[in-house]
């Protein structure tokens, strides 16, 4: 459940801004919300912009570029380090080829596998390459907490060169160079790249003063794209200008594997944007380091070979459609351990674990758990040798890295940023750690999971002249997100499944002699979707153009939907609670008696329940059923007291709440352990 955010505009101010450059008024509505307002900044976001900052503002990229060239010049083999992601496996393409084909360079390129070598660098694989005879390791998008590592590699004569966007913890390894904008004595003014930005960057520096940057763009800015938009960095300043020239190279690529991918994908005729790319490109890449090796994406990106690009586009499609096999039977699994303990998700970070659970699936299975609970979540998976790896997705607002990092006397491996982590640990120390990790945001005010709305729109105002007009703001992502409009008060009056009940088809209307609006909810269907016809509601969507027998349409997608009674932030304060004495922390008198409930609320409760035979809608929509008489910490007192006492079976699952009425004779709430238990607190 996520609270709604409408954003503040200033129109008096969007309009004067909208007559004086001759743009239209919703997208000078639209800079305004993002906080481009001045003149100056909105000509220069329109613009084509391809300014990038001195590379060798970054700290000791003069002596990363040193010790390259020294390397090339004596023709020493060079070995490029990256990672299994689509941003490691972009910077690798980026700088490999840039060393082979630019440079002359003895070049090899290695990336770890995910499952039997797991993120960043490590020993066995330094093993390997000094065997091969390399003097000089180039690692992109990792290295930044390879101390241990990177000694190890001075030991055997080999130097090491870091290029990485992560943040540090702890001391900053002994390399020849380490290249890091985070860095606390880094000049850079931009640092938000993702790995192959700083890859990019340093291709730039060793280019030199007089660097042909619309070359480096040409040659460049597609592979560059997908890893910005892969790693979900801020497409903002020069990842803005790296993306924006990229998506146009993509589009009208001469990549050979590029454009198999997007034959393969179906999007080969359709308009590139950051969207597509995120959820159709940017999952193939991933797809080949997840299920096995990142190689093959690399040699994707790198082949001048039709055939060969075909084969790999067809295997990457069928690595991503076993991925999403994969990450279903991951979440049935949670499903089934959260109908067995449904106080697992009473803990304000959810961390679950399971045997055989892929390692290269695990972090979007987080991402999916995150936005069901709207918790930070980290999921672990446990191989057959007893090695335990996570990934964890947070909510805006809370630092998971800070978490992990805070909890590392439990961990064998960790890093990632605010958003995002990684994390090792041996399988007996899960439960520590989740305890440990519980135990340092106690006392913390989770912020709410925040969905940021652009403005309200009238459903009749739909029609494809608002996309032309929104184009101006491509390409959106991270601290440029695509625009979403609220519409407000719509009655459901169809739904149904479609994509082999993958998705879903709802039709709303604002009222009788409305034009209905078409609009498609992914991922969701009748199990996980509570909303039924004649509900009103309020719907946020974006919105995008479809071709479809070469006509173009306007295509309504579902980003979140909630009652238009509803006041979200109360309903998740008041579960709050009910979490807080889930987990046996100390409430205050208030917060007793806000969850506690009468013998006339527990009345109303069954009644409706025993009228209706029960309830399969789940928790949220019992709420607005029961006309919000009822909070929703009460309500979960409630549903777990009757069952407690034989009046109801209740089932919790991640889908769906269920609610079935039981054959009992009269019973003494009394005699409620449960209620017991919460009146000590008075």
């Amino acid at each position: 459940m996520k609270v709604w955010s409408v954003a503040k505009v200033n129109k008096e101010r969007a309009i004067a801004m909208a007559n004086k450059l001759e743009i239209p008024p919703l997208l000078a509505m639209m800079l305004d919300i993002r906080g481009i307002t001045k003149e100056e900044d909105v000509i220069n976001f329109l613009q084509e912009n391809k300014d990038f900052s001195d590379p060798f503002l970054m700290k000791d990229m003069d002596k990363a570029v040193e010790r390259i060239t020294t390397a090339v010049e004596n023709g020493e083999k060079i070995c490029v380090y990256g990672d299994y992601d689509a941003d490691g496996v972009t910077s690798t393409s980026l700088l490999y080829s840039y060393l082979r084909d630019s440079l002359g360079a003895d070049v090899m390129f290695y990336i770890p596998t995910r499952t039997g070598e797991g993120y960043g660098m490590n020993k066995g694989a330094v093993d390997k390459i000094h065997s091969l005879g390399v003097t000089l390791i180039i690692t992109v998008d990792n290295g930044i907490s390879a101390r241990e590592e990177i000694d190890y590699a001075n030991s055997l004569g080999i130097d090491t060169v870091i290029t990485d966007h992560h943040m540090p913890s702890g001391a900053i390894p002994k390399a020849v160079a380490v290249v890091n904008a985070h860095q606390q004595d880094d000049k850079s003014p931009f640092k938000d790249f993702s790995g192959v930005g700083v890859a990019f960057k340093l291709v730039m520096a060793i280019e030199g003063e007089y660097a042909d940057v619309d070359s480096l763009l040409e040659n460049f800015s597609d592979i560059a794209t997908l890893g910005t938009i892969g790693d979900i960095v801020p497409l903002v300043g020069e990842n803005r200008t790296l993306v924006k020239n990229g998506l146009r190279h993509i589009q009208n690529s001469d990549r050979i594997g590029i454009n198999a991918m997007k034959q393969e994908s179906g999007i080969a005729e359709k308009e590139i944007n950051s969207s597509n790319v995120a959820f159709t490109l940017v999952p193939r890449i991933n797809a080949g380091g997840r299920l096995g090796s990142s190689e093959k994406s690399v040699n994707l990106l790198l082949t001048e070979d039709e055939d060969e690009a075909v084969t790999i586009a067809d295997k990457l499609g069928m690595d991503n459609r076993e991925r999403q096999s994969i990450e279903k039977e991951i979440l049935a699994s949670i499903d089934e351990e959260v109908r067995r303990t449904p106080n697992i998700v009473n803990d304000k970070i959810l961390v679950f674990a399971g045997r055989g659970w892929h390692q290269g699936v695990v972090g979007i299975a987080a991402s999916r758990i995150k936005d069901i609970y709207d918790k930070p979540t980290i999921i672990i998976g446990i191989d057959d040798d007893g090695v335990a790896r996570g990934s964890g997705r947070s909510v805006e607002g809370f630092s998971l890295c800070d978490a992990v990092f805070a909890c590392s006397e439990h961990l064998t491996h960790y890093g990632g940023h605010p958003m995002a982590v990684g994390i090792s640990l041996e399988k007996e120390k899960i439960n520590d750690f989740r305890k440990a990790i519980n135990a340092y945001c106690k006392d913390i005010k989770m912020p709410y999971n925040i969905l940021h709305i652009d403005c309200k729109l009238n459903p009749n105002q739909l029609d494809l002249s608002i996309l032309d007009c929104l184009s101006y703001i491509e390409p959106c992502g991270a601290s440029n997100p695509s625009p979403i409009f609220g519409l407000y008060n719509m009655t459901i009056i169809a739904t149904k499944e479609i994509g082999n009940g993958k998705h879903m088809r709802i039709t709303l209307s604002r009222g009788q002699g409305q034009v209905p609006v078409y609009a498609v909810y992914f991922n969701h269907n009748f199990q996980s979707c509570s909303y039924r016809n004649g509900d009103i509601v309020d719907v946020a969507v974006s919105l995008d153009r479809n071709i479809y027998n070469g006509q173009e349409n306007l295509s309504v997608i579902i980003k979140d939907i909630k009652y238009s009674q509803s006041n979200n932030e109360e309903l998740i304060d008041s579960e709050r609670i009910f979490d807080k004495f889930a987990k046996r922390y100390k409430l205050t008198k208030n917060e007793v008696m806000s969850i506690l409930p009468t013998r006339n609320d527990f009345a109303y409760v069954y009644r409706f329940l025993k009228q209706n035979k029960g309830f399969i809608y789940g928790e949220y929509a019992l709420v607005n059923a029961l006309n919000y008489k009822i909070s929703m910490g009460k309500l979960i007192v409630i549903l777990y007291s009757m069952k407690e006492l034989g009046l109801i079976n209740w089932q919790q699952g991640l889908y769906q709440s269920i609610v079935e009425m039981k054959e009992s004779g009269k019973v003494n709430l009394e005699d409620s352990v449960f209620i017991k238990k919460l009146k000590e607190g008075i």
